[in-house]
């Protein structure tokens, strides 16, 4: 099994910045990419970011939502996924989860939640106006 953990989501001013964290153990060799999903209220959990376990391929959301302000990035050693998130805007307020596939996940679906077994609680992120 491989549990995650996520934190240091908190409120924040427009423009501001949040590092979050995510902390994957247990069985972490079954899992081969890590991903950060977000959902604000009343809408669908959509895809953030995702990272490999070699952290050599590192995949973002399509639309321009987060590119250009968005970074993730992983800590083997520490088995710590992080998402830098900088120029915060309104619209990025949600709870943001982090995820972990299987031992194998398709490019088709790194990018949807069905591609991952394992999901943390996820973390309240508030970018004031």
């Amino acid at each position: 099994q491989v549990q995650v953990a996520e934190s240091g989501g908190g409120l924040v001013q427009a423009g501001g910045s949040l590092r979050l964290s995510c902390v994957v153990s247990g069985r972490t060799f079954d899992s081969y990419a890590t991903g950060w999903f977000r959902q604000a209220p009343g809408k669908e959990r959509e895809f953030v970011a995702a990272i490999s376990w070699g952290g050599d391929m590192t995949y973002y959301a399509d639309s321009d939502s987060v590119k250009g302000r968005f970074t993730i990035s992983r800590d083997n050693a520490k088995n710590t996924v992080y998402l830098q998130m900088n120029d915060l805007k309104p619209e990025d307020t949600a709870v943001y989860y982090c995820a972990g596939s299987g031992d194998y996940v398709p490019t088709s679906l790194l990018k949807s939640p069905p591609g991952y077994v394992y999901w943390g609680q996820g973390t309240q992120v508030t970018v004031s106006s």
